[in-house]
């Protein structure tokens, strides 16, 4: 089962695919240039090049899957956010749809469901992902949303917990989201859930069963 990653490039997508190759998971990274694909061959990761905002359907060729992990980054405008965490996240889950493909696995964010609530600078990324979880829920692809809280560079713990209360905080590591995006795609059991991630305690098997 090859799974496709978009938003390979990204600093959860490198670190998820190089897991992934580690533990004989077949991916396929999209990368936006072939000025990417250094880094994916060295490792031997199968890449393709194709772009959110244009076309990118011959992407999905081969694949069962799909994990969105896609951002248009902390240092773009309104008008990125726009074309890749909503319009761009909606058309891949519809191509991944019309393919037939098993799952479509949505990285979002905790605050998602309350874009209000966010730091106001973040509330055009959050009503984003929460526009594209809902478009995913009335979709007829199965599904998984991971929602992860505030990222950090930390090494991983493999160590999770599901809410502010159980953690003590809100935030989790780069790392982690990649070994608990691991998991799920290893996992074809898991469809139509929706899971908050926050660093913890617990194990992903917890998490998640």
């Amino acid at each position: 089962m090859t799974t496709l990653v978009i938003g390979a490039n990204g600093q959860i997508g490198k670190q998820f695919c190089e897991l992934a190759q580690q533990a004989g998971t077949p991916v396929k990274a999209m990368i936006r240039s072939e000025g990417q694909a250094a880094w994916f061959n060295e490792r031997g990761i199968e890449s393709v090049v194709a772009d959110l905002e244009g076309e990118f359907e011959h992407a999905f060729e081969g694949c069962d899957q799909a994990v969105f992990t896609a951002g248009s980054g902390p240092h773009t405008g309104p008008d990125k956010t726009l074309m890749i965490d909503l319009f761009g996240a909606i058309r891949a889950a519809d191509v991944a749809s019309q393919k037939g493909l098993s799952r479509y696995i949505m990285v979002s964010a905790m605050r998602a469901e309350n874009p209000l609530e966010a730091p106001e600078k973040l509330r055009p990324y959050m009503a984003a992902k929460f526009a594209a979880d809902a478009h995913l829920r009335r979709s007829d692809i199965p599904h998984v949303i991971l929602k992860p809280g505030r990222l950090t560079d930390e090494i991983a713990s493999r160590q999770f917990a599901s809410s502010m209360d159980e953690a003590g905080d809100n935030q989790i590591s780069r790392a982690n989201v990649a070994h608990a995006l691991l998991h799920v795609v290893q996992t074809s059991s898991i469809i139509n859930q929706e899971y908050t991630l926050l660093d913890g305690k617990r194990s992903i098997e917890e998490i998640v069963q």
